[in-house]
């Protein structure tokens, strides 16, 4: 026996159609990269999303053509996420941080038919042309009077809007017929990429909105400062629309003053990213003597937030900070932590040391740890081992096969080492190939950063493993002091002195002027191991 309901796809042209019809006069409000802010609403978006996906049709791009973006947060990207998806395309962002080299290859091997880009890029562009023979337009997002002088034969994507009728009816699909395109640097060799549909997207953005997870409603004003070209967003685009959040987006100017002034003037109560650009903010309001009025919650995901920067936003600044994790593969969304009623009377201290794990699994997501062997591990929050996914927006296999056969019985392996607790919060202990191995057995590298950056002459700090003739690798603490202040190695070590286990204690620790980031903001262990292969430790 069948249920008798309707069956109506879910699809993302959905979510604008139904921000238009309820929520048609909240504001989405853009920091431009001229500096200007532009405002218009919901009402005003979809309008110009109907014209775009007809400047779609008329320059011939049709159903699973994949569209690529190189942009900021504002609101002509947000009008591609759902005039692209929308007219049955594929959204592609792609992160302009990235070298040059694997940007050519992204784009060459998503085969992107048209590419939008914003101003600030145009430079990048003209150099990267050449070098993509299969995009037959470049379209910059700006006006005419705007428009660069360029060797490049561009359209304007203002022009291109207003030789369009708002008149179109959005097409109606399989839900599961591909929606948008990331790649994720986090693999080994190329960029591996992950092709979302619109029945995932749609689901993703409910579980966004739940109370447990961002708490998004009509009431609610959101920037999210997570770029547009990462894992889309976090998905808050989509689940801006599908709540009515009146939504503000950053542009390119993300340094702590930026924020502050867009945090104050928009009324800001809620916000989403990296802990980079957290520490950035923070050391600007902690100089300036500011606070944030209206700012109630920050989501920090990407890597850890360490405990010293969850307390102080708390402490200082009554922000309550939300820890969550997620991945590319996962679209991104995978846990988020937000405590049980058990733990409102708990003492702070001991709300703490559920506050510096990754979180709950939201409704849609499944997870275990397994050993070596496969074998489930017990959830006793004790019990460390490699933590697999799975749920209805998590990907299969990557895009075009590659990697080949990625899943375990069904389940997606992360690549990170974990434990999970009784009541479901997952901690992710390291990255598998960050675990420092010493002697047979594990060290988190996680951990003894965490404890290194509450110290207050600590901006930054990494550990990475490097080879010792005994114990195989040893933990080696790099340091990036605050500007000003200055700690000793002797300093260090003692700081750390019984809060680890003696023989998780690093064996030397570095001082530096600065540590690599990837392209999304997290530390390059990837370039520090490269850089410091050859290090001698003075225990080895």
């Amino acid at each position: 026996m069948l249920g008798q309901m309707m069956q109506m796809p879910l699809l993302i042209s959905s979510l604008i159609r139904h921000a238009d019809v309820n929520h048609g006069d909240t504001e989405i409000v853009s920091r431009l990269g001229e500096g200007s802010l532009h405002r218009y609403t919901y009402r005003g978006a979809h309008r110009r999303a109907r014209r775009l996906a007809n400047a779609l049709g008329a320059l011939g791009v049709r159903q699973g053509d994949r569209i690529g973006t190189l942009a900021w947060n504002d609101h002509r990207h947000f009008e591609i996420y759902f005039a692209v998806s929308g007219s049955g395309a594929v959204c592609h962002t792609v992160n302009p941080r990235l070298f040059p080299d694997q940007i050519v290859y992204i784009l060459n091997h998503a085969e992107d038919r048209t590419v939008f880009f914003d101003l600030s890029f145009a430079a990048l562009v003209e150099t990267l042309a050449p070098r993509l023979p299969k995009v037959k337009d470049w379209v910059v997002l700006t006006d005419r009077a705007h428009m660069p002088e360029s060797r490049l034969d561009s359209l304007c994507y203002e022009e291109l809007l207003a030789a369009q009728t708002e008149d179109y009816a959005w097409p109606v699909f399989d839900e599961n017929t591909a929606s948008s395109l990331c790649y994720t640097s986090g693999t080994t060799g190329n960029p591996k990429g992950v092709v979302y549909a619109h029945r995932s997207t749609v689901l993703h953005s409910y579980g966004v909105c739940l109370p447990d997870v961002f708490g998004l409603s009509a009431r609610e004003v959101l920037l999210p400062v997570v770029p547009m070209f990462h894992v889309n967003a976090w998905g808050t685009p989509y689940a801006a629309a599908l709540a009515g959040v009146k939504l503000v987006l950053p542009g390119p100017k993300l340094d702590g003053e930026s924020l502050y002034e867009l945090f104050e003037s928009e009324k800001v109560t809620a916000s989403a990213g990296v802990p980079t650009v957290w520490l950035g903010l923070l050391r600007f309001l902690e100089e300036r003597g500011l606070k944030l009025s209206t700012v109630n919650r920050l989501v920090i995901g990407g890597s850890a937030a360490p405990p010293a920067m969850i307390r102080t936003f708390r402490e200082k600044f009554g922000i309550t900070v939300l820890h969550a994790w997620g991945m590319t593969e996962m679209s991104p969304l995978g846990t988020v932590n937000h405590p049980k009623a058990k733990h409102l009377d708990l003492p702070e201290e001991s709300r703490d040391a559920v506050r510096v794990k990754q979180g709950r699994p939201i409704f849609g997501v499944e997870m275990k740890i397994v050993d070596a062997e496969g074998r489930e591990l017990p959830r006793d929050g004790k019990a460390f081992g490699d933590l697999l996914v799975r749920g209805p927006w998590v990907m299969s296999s990557y895009y075009k096969g590659e990697g080949g056969e990625v899943l375990r019985d069904g389940w997606f392996p992360t690549g990170d080492v974990a434990t999970i607790d009784p009541d479901g919060y997952m901690a992710i202990t390291d990255r598998s190939k960050d675990v420092i191995k010493s002697g047979g057995e594990w060290i988190s590298s996680i951990e003894i950063e965490n404890l290194a950056v509450a110290h207050p002459a600590v901006a930054e700090a990494a550990v990475i493993g490097v080879p010792h003739p005994k114990w195989d690798e040893r933990p080696l603490l790099l340091v990036l002091p605050r500007a000003g202040q200055s700690v000793t190695k002797e300093q260090m070590l003692e700081f750390l002195r019984g809060k680890l286990a003696k023989w998780w204690m690093p064996d030397d620790v570095v001082f530096v002027d600065s540590l690599p980031h990837t392209a999304t903001g997290k530390l390059s262990k990837m370039q520090l191991r490269a850089a410091w292969r050859d290090y001698r430790l003075p225990t080895a």
